[in-house]
């Protein structure tokens, strides 16, 4: 089963870290020194994704100028000898003709914001990957993934999952176990943001899908479910009557950027890894915190 689409959900308003998204996508905020748009297109990119598919919405049209030559830089960055500057923008460039917008006109969802993306993915496999959740590890969580699905049936999807909290349990997806083989199991049921003390496990669905397409037939009858929205987990409890579903519970740190904790916590972790900035950081950090 060879992934060659991801699709990318970046319509959605940012309403947890406001005001900052008022004008401003939150795709479009960075950590560090990069924007999250950045590292989920490196981390499919390194899972060997060759068409990068992003589901946009209004005041999105800044997402598309960053994947896009900006003669001005380069020639600026040029003249100035800036060699440095311009390799970092080269190895951000995707080839021509890799990368794909279409338009949700309105919020209704991420099962929703995934059907908007059904012509362009075609009938073959994909990929969907939540833009505000980083996960910080090499091999990335989507090659992760991948390596998993090449061992499955040609039919089958993936979805990454995370323990959480036994009592935090009914704010997430959360789904059943089945027969386990190493951090690979049997998906034996999903249920989105189930009663307290009802959850068949703790292990929560995440920001990391791999979907066959026939998962679009089911959305586009989909009703709304949680929210008022449709819910891509609605649609997965569908197409899980006909196909298999897997779990993975990859390796790596999580980060929920789309909340203001998350997006901070994120800044530290991802800084931390640099190891050119990495002691100026904590130095930084002991000084504010009297230690």
């Amino acid at each position: 089963m060879k992934i060659r689409k991801a699709v990318f959900p970046v319509a959605g308003l940012g309403t947890r870290v406001l005001p900052a998204t008022k004008a401003m996508p939150k795709e479009m905020l960075t950590i560090v020194d990069k924007p999250l748009i950045q590292y989920v297109y490196d981390e499919a990119r390194e899972a060997g994704i060759e068409h990068f598919i992003f589901v946009t919405g209004r005041n999105k049209n800044v997402i598309e100028d960053h994947f896009d030559k900006m003669f001005e830089l380069d020639s600026t960055l040029a003249a100035r000898g800036k060699k440095a500057e311009q390799e970092i923008l080269a190895q951000n460039q995707p080839e021509a003709g890799a990368v794909s917008f279409t338009r949700q006109q309105a919020p209704l969802g991420l099962g929703h914001a995934v059907w908007c993306a059904r012509d362009i993915v075609g009938n073959e496999p994909f990929a969907v990957v939540l833009p505000d959740e980083l996960v910080l590890n090499t091999p990335g969580c989507l090659k992760q993934m991948i390596e998993t699905a090449g061992k499955l049936g040609e039919k089958s999807n993936v979805i990454a999952v995370e323990a959480v909290p036994d009592h935090l349990t009914h704010q997430y997806g959360i789904c059943g176990v089945g027969k386990r083989t190493g951090k690979m199991f049997e998906v034996d049921g999903m249920v989105e943001k189930p009663a307290k003390g009802t959850a068949p496990s703790n292990l929560s669905i995440t920001g990391r899908y791999i979907l066959q397409p026939e998962i679009f037939k089911i959305l586009e009858t989909q009703e709304r479910g949680a929210g008022g929205e449709i819910q891509l987990t609605d649609a997965m409890i569908g197409l899980a009557k006909s196909q298999k579903f897997y779990g993975v519970e990859f390796e790596g740190e999580r980060h929920d950027c789309g909340s203001k904790p998350g997006f901070l916590r994120a800044n530290i972790a991802y800084g931390l890894k640099r190891p050119e900035l990495r002691d100026g950081l904590i130095a930084e950090m002991k000084k504010y915190l009297g230690l």
